[in-house]
């Protein structure tokens, strides 16, 4: 799915504890479909016989062993999966802004692009420029449309994705299932030449996914696809579940997060991946008819000061960017 908002409308509770635990949200998003908070991996209860009972059981931790890109902190970056890369495109190549004015920032020297529609001939050709590549993957949704559909069973399609047609919530407890599904699409992310993968829909445990998951169980998961991408080679970063950064910054090479500015959210990002010494890439959305934020100066120049990779870019991500800096 090119997805590129999340699909729950973020509504943070700040908890007092005693130990640091990542923050949820209300699971509601813009048409209605709902839940309340998961349980935190500190809570009772009996982990899915499915899954890992906690983020501690994983068997690396974000690095991934030698040869593994990290990106540095302050990078250059362009995010474009709404179709393949047009290499002599202005706008797919984030060379000047959504309408096509020149821009004065540094080019790209990071693309974050499908897993699908890029070739390994455009993989090839883009560090022959000198810049890093990552592989866009959904690795938390259904999607009807992608070629390997036919590899999930029945018993792993949850609740429809909202907002996204053809997309359906995973059973992210039935991890020996999905196992052989995302490491054969890691290792075609791999195969084309990819430095990095971005996995998209981390955060079903606070969607109305049609499945009883929890905050442990999506800590499980996460930290099982971040030791895949590293078992291949691959660098991997945290995309959205802002409310578990507290928790996994450890096991994640960096992170990818839409609108935390438009909802309040960036210090946690600050507080984990950037006080660790990791690179945080944000967006904010170009998109007046759903009433997400336009005007660049309500948080660039916070986003420059905390080191943050920001960009406002077109809700589609078809092409085009107006980075921070």
């Amino acid at each position: 799915m090119n997805r590129s908002w999340p699909a729950v409308v973020k509504s943070l509770i700040f908890v007092l504890a005693a130990v640091p635990v990542a923050c949820g949200d209300t699971g509601v998003d813009p048409g209605g479909a709902g839940g309340s908070r998961p349980e935190s991996p500190h809570s009772s209860g009996t982990p899915a016989s499915t899954s890992t009972s906690s983020a501690s059981a994983s068997s690396t931790s974000a690095g991934g062993g030698p040869g593994v890109w990290i990106p540095a902190l302050e990078t250059s970056w362009h995010w474009m999966i709404d179709h393949a890369l047009d290499l002599n495109d202005p706008r797919d190549m984030g060379l000047v802004d959504p309408t096509g004015a020149p821009i004065e920032s540094p080019p790209p020297t990071v693309y974050d692009l499908d897993w699908e529609f890029t070739p390994a001939e455009t993989v090839a050709a883009l560090h022959a420029k000198g810049a890093k590549v990552i592989c866009y993957v959904d690795v938390g949704a259904f999607e009807d449309y992608r070629p390997d559909a036919g590899d999930f069973p029945e018993s792993v399609k949850g609740n429809p994705d909202y907002h996204w047609e053809g997309s359906f919530w995973l059973d992210i407890r039935q991890i020996d299932v999905l196992r052989p599904i995302m490491l054969a699409r890691f290792q075609v992310c791999k195969d084309k030449g990819f430095d990095a993968i971005e996995p998209d829909e981390v955060d079903g445990y606070a969607n109305d996914s049609g499945f009883p998951l929890r905050y442990g169980d999506q800590l499980a998961y996460n930290v099982f696809i971040a030791d895949l991408a590293h078992s291949v080679g691959l660098s991997v970063g945290l995309k959205g579940d802002i409310e578990q950064a507290a928790d996994l910054w450890p096991y994640f090479d960096w992170t990818l997060n839409e609108q935390c500015f438009e909802y309040e959210e960036c210090e946690l990002l600050v507080d984990s991946f950037l006080a660790n010494g990791k690179a945080v890439f944000e967006v904010e959305y170009d998109d007046p008819f759903s009433g997400h934020m336009t005007d660049r100066s309500l948080f660039c120049e916070q986003a420059n000061a905390w080191g943050f990779n920001s960009m406002e870019m077109p809700l589609d991500l078809d092409g085009g960017r107006w980075p921070c800096r």
